[in-house]
């Protein structure tokens, strides 16, 4: 079976500190289905998440951040 991979971006609504940004996105990573999950330095607050469609959801995405005590929400998906 093939690979689904789809997009999503999250809107965070605090900005976060480089290291804080780079631990969420290397817990998002660990989840399992993630492929790829960063965002731009001009942008710090939006986070855009590659992921394996038959892995996780983009609603299972959103949890994992609003687990880590942040407000987010999603933008594209």
């Amino acid at each position: 079976m093939a690979t689904q991979v789809a997009d999503v971006v999250l809107h965070i609504d605090a900005t976060l500190p480089p290291d804080q940004l780079k631990t969420l996105e290397r817990h998002l990573y660990e989840m399992g289905g993630v492929i790829k999950a960063f965002n731009r330095e001009d942008r710090p607050n939006l986070i855009q998440v590659k992921y394996d469609t038959g892995k996780v959801r983009s609603r299972d995405i959103l949890m994992k951040v609003q687990s880590e005590g942040l407000h987010a929400e999603l933008v594209g998906f």
